[in-house]
Formats: C-alpha cells, sequence, structure tokens
C-alpha cells in the first residue's frame, strides 16, 4: 500500500532564514556583534535579522546604520528627544533623523559597536526599536492630536499604548509576532478626518456608532507596494472602542500568521501582504476565521462610520480642548532633523508647552499644550524661521521618502530634489490651496505616493541615450473623507524634464497662476 505524501511547501529565501533562526534571536547577540564588528558579522544576521532590533544594515553607507524607532501614536516627550539628538549628534555630519509616514523617527549614522549602550539609553527612558522591520507589526498610528482635539471623538493614546505593549511584550520582543509572512501596518482613528490614511493599512480602525455606542467599524488589507496598490477592504465588523480592539487585532495577526504557510503566503513575497489571504479566502471566509479565533460573534460593521471632514495637516496655530491652551503644527521640510533642531524642538517643548512632542504621518511635529499667554514669544522663536507654521503651498505638503543617499532600495535621490522642486514652483506660481506631492525613491511606495494628489515614483528613464534619474507621475489620490488612490499619469519622465511638466499640471488641473506671466 503506497501512502500519500503531503506535497512539500516552496519557502521564499527570507522564510529559509526565519526558519534557521528568528529574528528578535539576534538580541542575545548585540553585545559579540558589537564587539566582532558588522564585517565579520553572518551576511544574515547583518542584512536581514538584525531589523527585528530596528537595525537597518545600508550598502550605501557601510558601516553607518539606520535605526528606526517604535513611537506608538508618534508621541513622545522632550527627554526622550534630547537623549535621540544626543545620539546623532555623536556621528557629527553622519548623524541626522528624519520624521517617517508612520509618525516614527528614524535614527542615521548609528555605528554598531555603539548599539548596546544606545538601546540601554533607550530603555532607560521608556523607548524601544523592537520588531520595527522586516516582517513584523510595523509603527501603530493614531490621531496625531488624540486628547487635545476639541471634535474628537476617541483618544487612542491609552489603545494603542497597549496594543504596542501586546505586540511587542512591552519592548523586550515578542515571538508570538515576531514570524509574519509580510510586514503590517495597523491604525485606529479617533478623529472625523482620517488623520491615519486608513485606507493604506493592512488592519485599520475608523470610529462609527452602532445602536448609539462609540466604536470602530474595521477595514483590512490595504497596502502599497512595487506589484500591487489596493485599498483597504471594509470586513463587516464593528468593535467597542475597548480592550476588543485589542482582542480583535491579536486574532487577525493570529489568522494572518498561522495560515502563512498553508495558503502560499510564505512562497511567494510579493503575494504575502494580508489583502492575498482576504482575496483567497473571500472577505466572509476570512471574517468567519477571524470570528472563530476571536471566540465569539462579532457584531456587524455600523452603517456609517464618522470620517465627514477632508484631512487636515495640523500646522499653524490651533486651540485645544482644554481651555486656555493651543497646539502649534510646524513644518519640518521633508522630515529631516539635524541634531541641533531635535534639541531645540525639546527646549520649545518644555519651556512653552508641557513637554511632549506629537508628530504626523506627513513628517510634521506638533507642540501642544502652549498656554495663551506663551503663545506670541512662542512665535518669536528662532526656530520657527526654518520650521514654518505657514510655509508656501506646495513645500507645505511636501513628504518624501529617504531617498538614494541612505537607501539602497531607492533609484534616485529624492528629499533634497523635491525641496529644490517645490520651493522653485512656489516662487513662480500663485496657488490658492495646497497640493499635496508625495516623493517616494523606487516602486516600494515608501513616500506614498499614491494617496497624494500629485505623487512620484522614482525610476530609470532614457534621455539622449543614456540612462538617466527619473520618475512615474500618479495624481488624483485623495486622503480624508471618501479616500481614494491615485493612478499613473505619466511613465519614465527624466528627473531633470520634471519642473515644465508639473508646472503646466498645477496650472491647468490645480488652478495655479503664473506669478510673473
Amino acid at each position: 500500500m503506497v501512502v500519500a505524501s503531503e506535497p512539500k511547501v516552496k519557502l521564499n529565501k527570507i522564510e529559509k532564514a526565519k526558519a534557521d533562526k528568528d529574528g528578535l534571536a539576534v538580541k542575545d547577540e548585540l553585545e559579540y556583534f558589537a564587539k566582532i564588528g558588522w564585517e565579520a558579522m553572518d551576511k544574515t544576521d547583518l542584512e536581514m535579522r538584525l531589523k527585528w532590533l530596528g537595525v537597518f544594515f545600508r550598502p550605501v553607507t557601510p558601516g553607518k546604520f539606520m535605526l528606526r524607532l517604535r513611537i506608538a501614536n508618534g508621541t513622545l516627550n522632550s527627554a526622550q528627544m534630547r537623549v535621540l539628538a544626543e545620539i546623532v549628534q555623536r556621528y557629527g555630519d553622519d548623524g541626522s533623523a528624519d520624521i517617517t509616514t508612520r509618525q516614527n523617527i528614524q535614527l542615521r549614522g548609528i555605528r554598531l559597536e555603539d548599539l548596546p549602550d544606545i538601546f540601554a539609553q533607550m530603555k532607560a527612558i521608556g523607548m524601544t526599536s523592537i520588531q520595527s522591520g522586516m516582517d513584523n507589526v510595523r509603527n501603530l498610528t493614531g490621531s496625531p492630536i488624540a486628547g487635545i482635539d476639541p471634535d474628537e471623538l476617541f483618544d487612542t493614546r491609552e489603545l494603542l499604548q497597549k496594543l504596542e505593549s501586546v505586540i511587542t511584550n512591552q519592548g523586550e520582543g515578542n515571538y508570538a509576532f515576531s514570524n509574519l509572512p509580510r510586514k503590517f501596518n495597523i491604525a485606529i482613528e479617533g478623529g472625523r478626518d482620517n488623520s491615519i490614511h486608513a485606507e493604506i493599512n493592512d488592519l485599520a480602525f475608523v470610529p462609527a456608532y452602532r445602536d448609539r455606542i462609540l466604536g470602530f467599524n474595521v477595514l483590512v488589507g490595504g497596502y502599497l507596494s512595487a506589484q500591487r496598490q489596493v485599498e483597504a477592504v471594509p470586513i463587516n465588523v464593528w468593535v467597542p472602542a475597548n480592550d476588543d480592539v485589542i482582542k480583535l487585532s491579536i486574532a487577525i495577526l493570529t489568522v494572518y500568521t498561522q495560515n502563512g504557510l498553508s495558503e502560499g503566503l510564505r512562497e511567494n513575497r510579493q503575494r504575502a501582504r494580508l489583502m492575498w489571504l482576504v482575496d483567497k479566502w473571500g472577505v466572509e471566509g476570512f471574517r468567519a476565521k477571524v470570528e472563530e479565533e476571536f471566540g465569539q460573534t462579532l457584531a456587524p460593521a455600523a452603517l456609517k462610520d464618522e470620517i465627514t471632514q477632508d484631512k487636515k495637516d495640523y500646522l499653524g496655530v490651533h486651540p485645544q480642548k482644554q481651555q486656555g491652551y493651543k497646539f502649534v503644527g510646524l513644518h519640518v521640510p521633508v522630515g529631516r532633523l539635524s541634531a541641533d533642531q531635535m534639541f531645540e524642538v525639546a527646549r520649545l517643548a518644555e519651556v512653552y508647552g508641557e513637554g511632549e512632542i506629537r508628530l504626523t504621518v506627513e513628517q510634521n511635529l506638533i507642540i501642544p499644550y502652549i498656554s495663551e499667554d506663551k503663545l506670541e514669544a512662542f512665535l518669536a522663536e528662532p526656530l520657527l524661521e526654518i520650521f514654518s507654521i505657514n510655509p508656501a503651498p506646495l513645500t507645505r505638503s511636501l513628504v518624501s521618502c529617504t531617498g538614494n543617499n541612505y537607501c539602497n532600495f531607492a533609484l534616485i535621490e529624492t528629499k533634497q530634489r523635491a525641496l529644490k522642486l517645490a520651493r522653485e514652483l512656489d516662487e513662480e506660481l500663485e496657488i490658492s490651496d495646497r497640493v499635496r506631492i508625495h516623493w517616494t525613491g523606487c516602486p516600494n511606495s515608501c513616500g506614498q505616493p499614491q494617496v497624494a494628489d500629485i505623487g512620484f515614483i522614482g525610476t530609470k528613464a532614457r534621455k539622449d541615450g543614456k540612462t538617466v534619474e527619473g520618475v512615474d507621475i500618479y495624481t488624483g489620490g485623495k486622503v480624508g473623507h471618501e479616500a481614494e488612490l491615485g493612478s499613473r499619469l505619466e511613465k519614465g519622465v527624466a528627473c531633470d524634464d520634471l519642473k515644465p511638466i508639473i508646472r503646466d499640471l498645477l496650472i491647468q488641473k490645480f488652478g495655479a497662476r503664473p506669478k510673473n506671466p
């Protein structure tokens, strides 16, 4: 009698490496790595597993690592900012920080031998970078004005911090969630303007009333990549605004993780995000599996959600729900911070506020709790000449990924090119309303160009018979109420030829007028 054997499941290269050794295992080897140096490290530990600690080896800057933090809901304090400033200050011109499109901070110029001490410093101030890269739940996002928004429905901070603690085991690392089939983004919205970009998260909770009780409708599967850009879809689930949000998040992560092998997600990384599982099972099938893991009947979704406003950027002076206080949004050009600027932000938060700092998905920052009697002095501070509260329209809404100065995936330089083009066009054109322009250096879409009014994805183009840096141009992205993804307008445009094309586009589609016709 011949017994049929089960077909072997093919694992991709990354999954094979994870099967050999979980990424979190390198946490116990960090002191050893620091001692032997990066050049003596095992290649897979260096280039892949260190990302489980938030440490990224960059071939374009060998020996100078990027460290990605975890900052749930984008909220930190002045003491934490000061320590981060001290860390990057050590590296001189090589040291800097970037605010990311997930309300997070990345430190640049880090040396491997310093990591044990850096991790000790971060632990002392209640910060961590654990599980912030590769196949993990990435930084948890929420409303940047949670708790201070006069129009707020729900303060997301405590719930996100609880979820953060569960996923990361209080920042120590959690093997239960360290081997997802692919990366995973979670966001909880507490306001009315979709500040979290719910549509591009693997799991998003948007506020909705059911039987006059505030809770959340649940969306799943949104993501942007080189192969696919897809909006999150509703799964006909509503949960109350309590710990059921955490329980449901864990149920969905568990279903995703446990079925990654049997459903083929661990075979092809290009078909491994959550939406591929939803596609395979169908929304009802996926919901049924989640409900089974959740352990009780899930309520059907509310008929409508409370996302009723266009998305705000929070720049400028705004009243808080706390009487007598304002929050002020500062524009950080393309999210880049020097050590000196970080020290100054910490000082301003302490002198004029209550030491609190908020980060936004637009790569800007907010200082809340500025009393009305201190506002005038705050607005006169020299830093606000650089971090303006009312920048020109194109510069105001500019977002950019890291670009090829630091990232080996990026095909073009982004940040400085983006800033130069925006500033030049702001000088030349009269624009009545902000136009959101997003740059990303490669199709991985870290800069989220598909949600922008105008988006650029780095590529290679041909000009005069030569290969040059270029972009694909996207338009039509909408955020806030009735958000949707944009579509490609032009392909393979040389960056040197971009300015007149965008100038004409702004005039024809966005109502811009030449200042000197």
